[in-house]
């Protein structure tokens, strides 16, 4: 990386360790991994003749900012960071702000203007990621040679699921208790495809449309910054991801009990 000091932006130490907050928590919060969120912060502060110390948590952002020309103009800074999620347009669109940043001595002002623009990239639309996912549940229950019966009723499984899951998070309930509530209601779904024999292989119809669920970004962040050194929030990613893997096994017990399996 490319580490020449530029000339400072029209902006005090205070104002550019507040943006590289900003864009920490956009980061963390959009799925990113912490090595990711480092190497942006810290190619945006050096191109603009800073020194930054970063830690980044599960739950939030510290940062002690250093204008190199005048070491005594330090300034730290700690933002929370409540909510997780998966945003990879702008993780990518952070990405290339700060590449932008460090080839083209943007001014703070610009730089300020993107973020608020990145910040309002929407998610896909809901009617697509509902047909994206009961399509993904489906497909995956007719590799598990599952019948198009059993694939048609892990799509409906599938999207009853995630309708229920987004209502409960649009009511910020905890999202421990969101994805159980999913888990329950897909496999409630699902499971009266193996009571009443619908397709050839109900089972597989039960096995597939919870997938969804699978907390998959965590758990691959919680690998990556193992590997990376990042203990803390390594941990913290895999208990989060274990905790939501538990959270779908007992919805999945739970409409297993109601419904009367004992041997699946």
């Amino acid at each position: 990386m490319n580490t020449e000091v530029s000339q400072s932006p029209s902006g005090s130490t205070s104002r550019v360790a507040n943006l590289l907050l900003k864009i920490g928590a956009l980061l963390l919060t959009s799925g990113s991994n912490s090595r990711r969120i480092s190497v942006n912060m810290l190619r945006i502060a050096n191109a603009w003749g800073y020194n930054l110390e970063l830690f980044s948590s599960f739950t939030g952002i510290m940062i002690t900012l250093t204008d190199k020309e005048n070491p005594l103009d330090t300034v730290t800074r700690f933002q929370r960071v409540p909510m997780h999620g998966v945003n990879f347009a702008i993780v990518s669109s952070i990405s290339i702000l700060s590449w932008d940043v460090h080839n083209e001595q943007m001014e703070i002002e610009e730089v300020e203007a993107k973020v608020e623009k990145i910040r309002e990239i929407p998610h896909y639309p809901r009617w697509v990621l509902f047909l994206g996912i009961g399509l993904a549940c489906a497909s995956l229950c007719l590799l598990m040679n599952g019948d198009y019966k059993n694939a048609g009723i892990a799509f409906i499984a599938s999207v009853a699921g995630l309708y229920c899951r987004q209502l409960l998070t649009k009511r910020r309930f905890n999202v421990l208790i969101s994805v159980l509530a999913a888990s329950f209601v897909t496999s409630i779904i699902a499971g009266l495809d193996v009571l009443m024999h619908i397709g050839k292989t109900p089972e597989s119809t039960l096995a597939t449309s919870v997938l969804y669920l699978v907390p998959g970004v965590p758990l691959l962040n919680a690998i990556m910054d193992l590997v990376e050194g990042h203990i803390p929030t390594a941990i913290a990613r895999g208990i989060y991801g274990a905790c939501i893997v538990l959270s779908i096994a007992i919805g999945m017990i739970l409409s297993m009990l109601i419904i009367g399996f004992n041997n699946y």
